[in-house]
């Protein structure tokens, strides 16, 4: 990839994430079939208030099956990327729609940017969002034991660490409903950064990761090191945390994709079901079929909407 290109788009896709440039695909040991049946019409709901963050009201978007399931429905959560400084929930809409017709209830959460307030504001907001969903349970007619959670880079850490901080009471945050879990049972994580002392300026691999990790922390990185292992996924890892799907592009140049190895080896050495699916040619960013059909096989399988 050349250099000269890259540095033009470096801003812009940093930890952002979606851009459909990857091909191809090595050492996966999830399948998904060719063929998933897209059977619901579907509803969206915008700006549905969860919770607070700092001083604003946080919010969600919603998209579901139109007409409601015999069962409860399993929800699927969507963190949007960004660097933890831009972004938008509405990214997540083009992503969870093929979810919702397959009988998903999908929502894609906001969360406080790091220009208005430094980790863990982010992670809080996200944990505000999952006990939102549980105390509406009823409401909505969703299962509160079968919660997933999927993000692209900044929303992948947001989604790993969600997955591996289960029990860590000062993540939790006072945003609303503190008498419900913020435990999630499946994880998608789309090449989010997930040992953040790792990723510093000097190291050529991380140095424009770097710079949105030192934002997110509130300083340098060699000044925060207590700051960055809390907001790393890796440094919760205990055994008991629930599946995990871990996807990296092998030409990723803004989160090294040794991020990724890092966490897949940490959750496979304490026994958690992980598996790491190295997108062939790909860069910051992805979404071809061939991955979206292995997110959709993992979820079912851990999920089940079918």
């Amino acid at each position: 990839m050349a250099t000269s290109c890259m540095s033009l788009v470096l801003a812009a896709l940093l930890l952002g994430a979606e851009p459909a440039t990857g091909t191809g695909g090595t050492n996966a040991s999830v399948r998904g079939s060719s063929v998933w049946p897209l059977r619901h019409r579907i509803a969206v709901t915008e700006d549905v208030a969860f919770g607070k963050g700092g001083d604003r009201v946080l919010r969600m978007d919603i998209v579901h099956p139109r007409r409601r399931p015999e069962r409860a429905m399993p929800v699927v959560v969507w963190v949007h990327g960004g660097g933890w400084r831009m972004g938008s929930k509405s990214s997540g809409m083009k992503r969870l729609k093929p979810l919702a017709r397959r009988g998903y209830f999908c929502v894609s959460v906001e969360y406080q940017l790091s220009q208005e307030a430094i980790f863990p504001a982010q992670i809080q907001d996200c944990k505000c969002a999952i006990r939102y969903l549980r105390a509406h349970a009823d409401q909505y007619g969703i299962d509160p034991a079968r919660i997933g959670v999927w993000g692209p880079s900044a929303g992948g850490h947001l989604a790993a660490l969600l997955g591996t901080s289960g029990g860590a009471k000062d993540l939790e945050g006072e945003g609303g409903w503190a008498d419900r879990s913020s435990d999630v049972q499946a994880v998608c994580d789309w090449f989010g950064p997930t040992d953040l002392g790792r990723l510093t300026p000097d190291d050529p691999a991380s140095v424009n990761a770097a710079t949105f990790v030192e934002q997110l922390l509130g300083g340098p990185i060699e000044e925060k090191t207590a700051l960055a292992e809390k907001a790393s996924p890796v440094a919760y890892i205990s055994g008991d945390e629930p599946p995990f799907l871990i996807m990296h592009g092998d030409e990723d140049t803004l989160v090294p994709l040794e991020q990724s190895r890092l966490l897949y080896d940490a959750l496979s050495a304490a026994g958690v079901p992980a598996s790491l699916y190295v997108v062939k040619g790909a860069g910051h960013g992805f979404g071809d079929k061939k991955t979206m059909r292995i997110v959709m096989s993992f979820f079912d399988k851990h999920l089940g909407a079918q």
